[in-house]
């Protein structure tokens, strides 16, 4: 399962890391190309309430796999069948709805077929193939698209997605939901999560933090080239689509530190400061392009370090 997440993953912000070329080859409005990186997240948020609680009633591999299929359709369409900002946007909201099954159901299945000790290793795997995978996406993309085009640098999503799907079909075992022990609840009530003040209010601020991460996300690729191009012969020792994967990389380590950190100087102290901190940086880092590049690509780094270490 961490194997076929890590396929899954791979062409994750492919998109992110085309999109200087995608503004140019369409001609799209700044404002289309963040209609097209936000749809795969709107999708996802719509998605990811239904297919997850389908988990407690359909077998998570079912769910799984119908997914990772629909993900490597969608890549191969806006590859290869997008001609524009409307198509382009509604394979982009298909690749959302293919995360929200195969993430968390992803999960489900792994977590079920694993019990005692071994689980939490388990989990932990599965968090560390989906953020290496996904920080490696920016720098795939980057480097196929440098040398075949853009529309090939989306063709390893396709093929990941479709490598996913074989390796569940053939190694993931079928289970069937253990029965409610009491009355089943509805399918989609969230009220006992709005009646706990404390599970609000960290939903809430990890909301945020989702919000401040997929930002960087979607925009560092394209703010790093702008950067680029603001001064004649500009050093760039390191590409912007390698510059995200490093970030990437940062982040999973941030992440794992960061619930260090919090276990020794308390869990709401330390995320009440790296929220504080994160965005003062957030705020001026869109200054930073005046910056020569690689200081600007420093001060990303940095901020990245920040946003991923709330993530405990």
């Amino acid at each position: 399962m961490c194997g076929a997440q890590a396929c899954a993953q791979i062409g994750a912000f492919a998109v992110a890391a085309l999109m200087p070329t995608l503004l140019a080859v369409w001609s799209l409005t700044h404002t289309q190309g963040g209609w097209i990186s936000g749809i795969y997240y709107a999708a996802y948020t719509l998605a990811v309430p239904l297919l997850s609680s389908l988990t407690d009633r359909v077998d998570p591999r079912r769910i799984y796999l119908g997914s990772v299929a629909l993900t490597a359709l969608a890549f191969a369409g806006f590859a290869w069948a997008a001609t524009g900002f409307w198509s382009a946007l509604a394979f982009r909201a298909l690749m959302g709805v293919g995360w929200a099954g195969s993430y968390m159901p992803g999960l489900k299945a792994l977590s079920d077929l694993v019990e005692g000790p071994g689980q939490s290793r388990a989990v932990a795997a599965h968090a560390a193939a989906v953020g290496v995978s996904g920080a490696l996406s920016f720098g795939v993309a980057g480097v196929v698209n440098s040398w075949l085009g853009w529309q090939w640098a989306l063709v390893p999503g396709a093929l990941g997605a479709a490598l996913a799907f074989l390796l569940v079909l053939v190694e993931v075992p079928a289970r069937r939901p253990q029965p409610a022990s009491g009355p089943r609840g509805a399918l989609l009530d969230f009220r006992p999560i709005l009646r706990n003040r404390s599970a609000l209010a960290y939903s809430l601020a990890y909301c945020v933090h989702t919000w401040e991460m997929s930002a960087l996300r979607a925009w560092v690729v394209t703010f790093l080239t702008f950067a680029v191009a603001q001064s004649t012969g500009a050093w760039a020792p390191i590409a912007p689509a390698t510059v995200a994967s490093v970030m990437g990389l940062l982040g999973v380590w941030a992440s794992v530190w960061g619930n260090e950190l919090a276990i020794r100087f308390g869990r709401r102290r330390f995320i009440v400061g790296t929220l504080i901190a994160s965005a003062a940086m957030a705020g001026g880092i869109g200054f930073s392009a005046a910056l020569p590049y690689a200081a600007t690509a420093l001060l990303v780094l940095g901020d990245a370090i920040l946003i991923w270490s709330d993530s405990s």
